[in-house]
């Protein structure tokens, strides 16, 4: 049986979209970003709420448009569910634990399902290797930071260090 049935059937006691997952989001995608704007760091693509865009959202997503609190909490409840239930259908460790799931979580929702779980993290993870796993979202084998880089408009890698802290800090709720 896969993570994901084993969530929707209650044999492994996951909360999805979490308040602390919530809560985690919040700080790192903004709490309170009411109107959309272009994210300089997703080369301007038009954000809301916790971090919403055209590709996760159920309605358009049009810079300046204003978003109230209810159409934020609901979407926001949407997209991470979703997401979350992307999520468990690549992992098939069902040991870990809620912060691991939310971490991951967290990771998706920056990054996109697809890209966390062909990560090296999920794949330690699903390895039995958590603590590594763990390290892995921040952190390459070289302990060079990873998932912390923007292409520039001239197709350069640049190390974002807010990136970054929100990898140590995925990595850090991961491990608890």
């Amino acid at each position: 049986m896969s993570l994901r049935n084993k969530i929707l059937t209650g044999t492994v006691a996951f909360v999805l979209s979490s308040s602390g997952l919530m809560a985690f989001l919040g700080k790192w995608e903004g709490e309170g970003q009411n109107v959309v704007y272009a994210d300089q760091l997703a080369q301007g693509l038009p954000t809301v709420c916790k971090g919403i865009t055209r590709y996760t959202s159920p309605y358009p997503v049009v810079v300046g448009d204003y978003w109230s609190p209810a159409r934020c909490a609901e979407v926001e409840q949407l997209v991470v569910e979703r997401g979350q239930l992307a999520l468990a259908d690549c992992l098939t460790n069902d040991k870990i634990s809620q912060n691991t799931f939310d971490a991951l979580s967290s990771h998706g929702h920056n990054f996109g399902e697809p890209s966390t779980c062909a990560s090296r993290a999920v794949a330690l993870i699903n390895a039995g290797r958590i603590a590594e796993g763990c390290r892995a979202l921040a952190w390459g084998e070289d302990g060079r930071p990873v998932w912390a880089f923007v292409t520039d408009a001239k197709g350069n890698k640049v190390f974002v260090p807010g990136l970054h802290a929100r990898r140590v800090a995925e990595a850090k709720l991961c491990a608890s």
